[in-house]
């Protein structure tokens, strides 16, 4: 089973639009972010904001410059979600994942747009199926 946990926007300072939108949202930025990776939590889903090297904004609605976001799928195995995603057209792109199988696989849907199976450590599950994060190192 998957589960969608979070919406990821590339940005060039994490920190500077997780403010942004925490003022936005009245929510507030979560512990243990940094430059590298910052995130709200709303809800079940996680708003978050990834560092990327030489960012080109979006130029909305100029396809030339794209808009730019990937989700993250949290799953209990990836084995078994990889093999049902690849069945239903997806491409395997990046491996980063552990001998133990933590980590995140990064695959892009039949059209291009990236998506990631992720397995975290220490993340346990509510009997309704959301995952509960344990606490980040700050």
């Amino acid at each position: 089973m998957l589960r969608l946990t979070d919406f990821i926007i590339d940005c060039p300072d994490t920190m500077k639009l997780a403010a942004f939108y925490s003022e936005v949202t009245g929510l507030p930025v979560k512990p243990g972010s940094d430059e590298n990776w910052a995130g709200i939590q709303l809800g079940d889903i996680e708003l978050a904001f990834i560092r990327v090297d030489d960012y080109h904004a979006p130029q909305w609605p100029d396809s030339e410059h794209p808009k730019q976001f990937h989700l993250d799928f949290e799953v209990d195995d990836i084995e078994p979600e990889q093999r049902r995603v690849l069945s239903l057209g997806a491409t395997l792109q990046r491996d980063c994942t552990d001998p133990d199988g933590y980590g995140f696989r990064v695959y892009t849907d039949p059209i291009g747009h990236p998506f990631c199976l992720c397995r975290n450590k220490g993340v346990t599950w509510t009997p309704e199926g959301r995952p509960v994060w344990p606490e980040r190192a700050e």
